[in-house]
């Protein structure tokens, strides 16, 4: 994965710890002397002196790095792509949002799946690492499309918008 130097916000960096504590629980996880290694869940979470992460660690990914992994199927072919990370208000990754199907964007549906979903496998020749599944495309497709929260809409007052009286309403005395 490439390497960024903008500042990562910590949110950030506890969503992708926990990412990779959850997808690649099997790694051994090892810090160089020296380094600092990232802040976990509790410690981002408790109220105080902000800690700082310096660099990032070969077994961490950027979300924005993250966005447009290939997603494959059991039998190695890709079935899709990463469009997004839900993650809760702590920290902890909830899913992972992947693009299914369609031709160039059209037709393609977005399902949700958990992190335990997924394997991480290395790439080939050296390339990017891939999450592996263990069904298929045709199984991805019919399952239930992941619908982002829509915020209820305020009520409305029965003003006129901009506080102007509603039309035809009669003036108020001054």
């Amino acid at each position: 994965m490439k390497k960024r130097n903008s500042p990562i916000p910590i949110v950030y960096g506890v969503a992708l710890s926990a990412l990779l504590v959850a997808s690649a629980g099997a790694q051994t996880n090892s810090v160089p002397a020296g380094t600092t290694a990232a802040p976990t869940a509790e410690q981002a979470r408790s109220v105080g002196k902000p800690q700082f992460v310096a660099a990032q660690r070969p077994d961490q990914w950027l979300a924005s790095n993250f966005k447009g992994t290939e997603v494959i199927g059991a039998d190695g072919k890709k079935i899709g792509a990463v469009t997004d990370i839900l993650f809760d208000r702590s920290g902890k990754i909830d899913a992972y949002v992947v693009s299914v199907g369609g031709f160039l964007g059209m037709g393609a549906k977005e399902v949700a799946l958990t992190p335990g979903s997924f394997d991480v496998v290395p790439g080939a020749n050296g390339g990017t690492d891939r999450l592996k599944l263990s069904v298929g495309q045709d199984e991805l497709k019919q399952a239930q499309n992941f619908a982002p929260y829509t915020p209820p809409r305020p009520a409305t007052t029965g003003a006129a918008p901009g506080g102007m009286r509603p039309p035809g309403g009669a003036p108020t005395g001054r």
